[in-house]
C-alpha cells in the first residue's frame, strides 16, 4: 500500500464532513529505477463528485446562517407533500412547533453486528439527513460515525425523517448528524417526536453539526435554556460574518490539528453559553483556537444528556485531525467505564517475490530484538508486464519462483512476523494505474490517473469489477502462497486501500479481518443502488464492525516517506510520533503505521522507540481485535 496520509479531506468523497474530502489518492512512484514501488499512506479521500458537493453545500449553509443570524430565516416543517401548500411558516427563534415527520417511504435501517471482541454490548442509533439538494452528504457521514461506533456494540443507522417517538429509549446512545441546513426552500424533516425525545430521555443524546437551533425551537427557547444551560438560537458558525481560521481543537491534553481549504469551510458552532441562577453547568469538552484572531470557543460541550459537536468532523481529516474527539467521546456514551489503554502496532509493507530478502531478514532482526510482533504484508506475484524495470522486457515472478524470498518470509515467520495478504499482483493489467504499471506501484481493485496538477485521481472501480472477478483475484493470491509452502494469511490489506463496496465485501468472505483505511460509498445504507462517484474515506483508531459488515483493523498513523510526491510533503520519524501522540487522546486506541523493508532501519527505529517512548505497548494484529 503506497499512500501517504495528509491532512486531506476525506469526507465528501469521504463523508463531506467527516473525512477527507480529497480528490485525490496519494501513490507513489518507485524511488529509484529498477527497484519495486514504494507508498506512502493514502489520504482517506473524496471523490471528485463529493468534493464539489462540499464546495456547494458550504455556501448554501452560510447564506442560510446569515439569514438565521438576521432572524429573517423561515423554517417549515416538513408535511406530506399533499399539504405542502397550506404548510404553515415559522420564523427562526420562536417556539412554534416544528411538526412531524415527512411521509416518505424509507429504507430499512441497516443494522450491523457486533464483533465478537467488542469491548461493550451496546446499541447505537445513528439519525441522519437525507434530504436537501446535499442530502447525499448525510449518509456519507452516517457511515463514518456508525463504522466508529460499530467498534462498541450493534448500529442501527436511518434517516432522521423517519424516526418514531420513542426510539432513543431503545438504545443505548443516540447520534444525531445535522448535515442539512433546514431552512427558506428545504423544510425541516427533523420529526418533533424527536426534538422532544432528545430532551426528556435519560440516555445519551449527541448532536453534530446543525439544527439544534431547531430542537430549541421546537421545546421551547427557555426550557432548552433550562435544561441545557445554552441558547442555540443565539449562536452561529460566522459569529462576526466569518466563519475564521479555526485550525486547532485541545482535547484531554493534546492540540490537533483542523485544516480545511479556502472555501470548504463551513465553520465551527459558537455556543453561546449561559451562566447564573436556574442554568445548569455546561462540561466544555473540547477548545477551537482561531488562527487569525487567537480566540477560543467550546468545540464540543456537554450538560445533561445532551453531548453537542459544533461541526461534523469527518472531512479533510489527518492522522491527527480534530475527529480523535470524536473517535474518543463515542467511549463516553457507549462504554464510559474503557479504562485507559494505548497500543501500538507496526507491518512492513509491500513485499514481493522480488524483494531483497537481506533487507527482509535485517527487518526481521531488528524488531525480534525488540520482542515485537508485527505484520508483514505480502504480494504473492510480482509483474511487470511493460518490462518498466526490466529493459523493457515484461517479467512476472511468483512467490514459488523465488525461493530466496521465501526462505526469509519463514525466518520473518519464526521471528515474530504475521503473514498478511496484500492483492494477488498490487496492479491493474497492462496499463499505468496510475503510474507504471509494475507491481507496487499501481492500485489493483481501483482505477485512476496523475493529473496535470500531479494529483493521484480516483477514476472508481474498472470496468469488469464484480464479486465473481474480486473473489478470482483473492483465489490466485491464496493459490499463490500455498504453491510457496506458505501458511494461509488470515489478514488482508486491499493494494492503495481502495476498491469497491462488493470487492470489500469478497475480502471480508475471505479473511478474519482487513488491516487499513477503506472507502464507503453511496447507497450503502440505503440499500439502493451504490454511487461509486460518491464516497467517503475513513481510518481508525480501533478495530470496528463496519457498514460492509466486515472488521477493519486499524491503520491510522501512517508511513515514512523520506521524499515528497503529488503535492504531498515528506513524512518523517517525527511525523509519526506527533500522530502518535495527538492519538493518546482516545483513551483505548491504536497508532498504527507502516515501513517499507527497502528502506535502513534506523528510521524504524526512531520511530518504535519514539511511540514507546509515549507510553505506547506494541502488540501483534490479532490482538488489535480485542
Amino acid at each position: 500500500m503506497k499512500f501517504r496520509t495528509s491532512s486531506v479531506i476525506m469526507v465528501v468523497a469521504a463523508l463531506l464532513g467527516g473525512l477527507g474530502l480529497s480528490s485525490t489518492a496519494e501513490a507513489t512512484k518507485s524511488p529509484i529505477p529498477g527497484t519495486p514501488g514504494r507508498g506512502g499512506s493514502h489520504p482517506i479521500s473524496l471523490s471528485a463528485q463529493s468534493v464539489k458537493d462540499l464546495a456547494a453545500w458550504t455556501r448554501s449553509r452560510l447564506a442560510l446562517e446569515k439569514q438565521r443570524k438576521a432572524h429573517t430565516l423561515v423554517v417549515r416543517p416538513a408535511v406530506p407533500a399533499a399539504a405542502t401548500k397550506s404548510a404553515p411558516s415559522a420564523p427562526v427563534k420562536t417556539a412554534s412547533a416544528l411538526a412531524a415527520p415527512a411521509t416518505v417511504t424509507q429504507a430499512q435501517p441497516a443494522v450491523f453486528k457486533q464483533a465478537a471482541a467488542a469491548p461493550a454490548a451496546a446499541s447505537a442509533l445513528v439519525l441522519y439527513d437525507n434530504t436537501g439538494p446535499y442530502g447525499q452528504l448525510g449518509e456519507l457521514y452516517a457511515m463514518a460515525l456508525s463504522n466508529l461506533a460499530g467498534h462498541f456494540g450493534t448500529v442501527s443507522a436511518k434517516p432522521v425523517s423517519s424516526y418514531t417517538a420513542g426510539l432513543v429509549g431503545q438504545y443505548t446512545a443516540t447520534f444525531y448528524i445535522g448535515s442539512t441546513y433546514y431552512g427558506g426552500s428545504v423544510p425541516d424533516a427533523v420529526p418533533a417526536a424527536f426534538y422532544r425525545d432528545a430532551l426528556t430521555t435519560s440516555h445519551p443524546v449527541t448532536w453534530i453539526g446543525d439544527n439544534i437551533w431547531n430542537m430549541a425551537n421546537s421545546v421551547g427557547v427557555m426550557q432548552f435554556e433550562q435544561h441545557y444551560g445554552w441558547d442555540p438560537t443565539n449562536s452561529y458558525f460566522a459569529p462576526n460574518g466569518t466563519v475564521g481560521d479555526i485550525n486547532q481543537v485541545a482535547y484531554k491534553g493534546q492540540t490537533l490539528t483542523r485544516s480545511i481549504p479556502a472555501g470548504q469551510d463551513g465553520g465551527v458552532l459558537h455556543p453561546a453559553l449561559l451562566s447564573g441562577p436556574g442554568y445548569p453547568q455546561v462540561n466544555q469538552l473540547a477548545q477551537a483556537t482561531d488562527a487569525n484572531s487567537g480566540t477560543t470557543s467550546p468545540w464540543a460541550i456537554r450538560s445533561g444528556n445532551l453531548t453537542y459537536v459544533g461541526e461534523i468532523p469527518f472531512a479533510y481529516v489527518s492522522e491527527s485531525d480534530r475527529v480523535v474527539v470524536m473517535e474518543d467521546l463515542l467511549f463516553d456514551s457507549l462504554a464510559p467505564a474503557t479504562a485507559e489503554r494505548h497500543r501500538a502496532f507496526v507491518r512492513l509493507e509491500d513485499i514481493s517475490p522480488k524483494s531483497d530478502p537481506t533487507q527482509l531478514r535485517a527487518m526481521a532482526d531488528y524488531l525480534s530484538s525488540q520482542s515485537i510482533t508485527y505484520g508483514i504484508n505480502v504480494i504473492p506475484t510480482y509483474t511487470d508486464p511493460k518490462g518498466v524495470y526490466n529493459n523493457g522486457k515484461p517479467e512476472t515472478v511468483t512467490l514459488a519462483q523465488s525461493p530466496q524470498v521465501v526462505s526469509a518470509l519463514k525466518y520473518m515467520l519464526q521471528h515474530g512476523a504475521v503473514l498478511m495478504n496484500h492483492g494477488d499482483t498490487h496492479q491493474y493489467s497492462n496499463v499505468n494505474n496510475p503510474y507504471t504499471g509494475v507491481t507496487g506501484d499501481d492500485f489493483e481493485f481501483f482505477k485512476a490517473h496523475v493529473d496535470t496538477s500531479n494529483n493521484v485521481v480516483y477514476d472508481g472501480p474498472p470496468p469488469e469489477d464484480s464479486t465473481l472477478w474480486a473473489q478470482s483475484r483473492v483465489t490466485a493470491a491464496l493459490a499463490g502462497f500455498a504453491a510457496a509452502g506458505l501458511p494461509k494469511p488470515t489478514l488482508w490489506t486491499t493494494p492503495h486501500y481502495a476498491a469497491s463496496a462488493a470487492d470489500y465485501r469478497v475480502f471480508g468472505q475471505n479473511y478474519t479481518a482487513r488491516l487499513e483505511r477503506s472507502l464507503y460509498f453511496a447507497g450503502t445504507l440505503s440499500g439502493g443502488t451504490v454511487d461509486s462517484s460518491r464516497y467517503i474515506g475513513q481510518f481508525f483508531p480501533y478495530w470496528v464492525k463496519d457498514v460492509y459488515g466486515t472488521t477493519v483493523l486499524p491503520e491510522n498513523i501512517g508511513n515514512y516517506e523520506p521524499l515528497p510526491y503529488n503535492n504531498h510533503p515528506a513524512r518523517l520519524p517525527a511525523d509519526l510520533i506527533a500522530s502518535a501522540k495527538a492519538n493518546l487522546a482516545v483513551r483505548d486506541g491504536v497508532a498504527s503505521f507502516f515501513y517499507h523493508p527497502y528502506y535502513a532501519v534506523d528510521p524504524l527505529k526512531q520511530t518504535v522507540d519514539g511511540i514507546r517512548a509515549l507510553g505506547y505497548t506494541f502488540v501483534g494484529p490479532t490482538e488489535l481485535g480485542q
